[in-house]
């Protein structure tokens, strides 16, 4: 099993949320954060002084899936969240070495 996190702009979760449900993944993990990569932020007017915004808006998708779903779940976020310009975000894959289902106790691939 594997974790994938993926960061992208907020825009783009509607279309990387449809992505995802259309190859049959629908359990994800969702949350607002802040952060910076080339990007480095930008400049912003605000009754009249200007100020630095260097941390940018951006959302953290979290799903848990099985060894021979990863390249099409990277697949179809790259799909979905791809505008082609700086800030599109990143994806990382780390391993998992136990997932329990609280309510039930199942483990592993049947607790995915």
């Amino acid at each position: 099993m594997k974790k994938i996190e993926a960061i992208i702009k907020p825009f783009k979760l509607d279309d990387v949320k449809e992505e995802l449900f259309e190859i049959g993944i629908t359990g994800i993990t969702v949350s607002e954060v802040k952060g910076h990569g080339r990007q480095q932020g930008h400049t912003e007017l605000y009754r009249g002084a200007e100020y630095v915004v260097d941390f940018l808006p951006k959302i953290k998708i979290e799903l848990i899936v099985k060894e021979e779903e990863v390249d099409e779940v990277i697949e179809a976020i790259i799909k979905g969240a791809r505008t082609g310009k700086i800030g599109d975000g990143k994806i990382f894959v780390l391993p998992v070495e136990k997932v329990i289902r609280i309510r039930t106790g199942e483990e592993d691939e049947e607790a995915i």
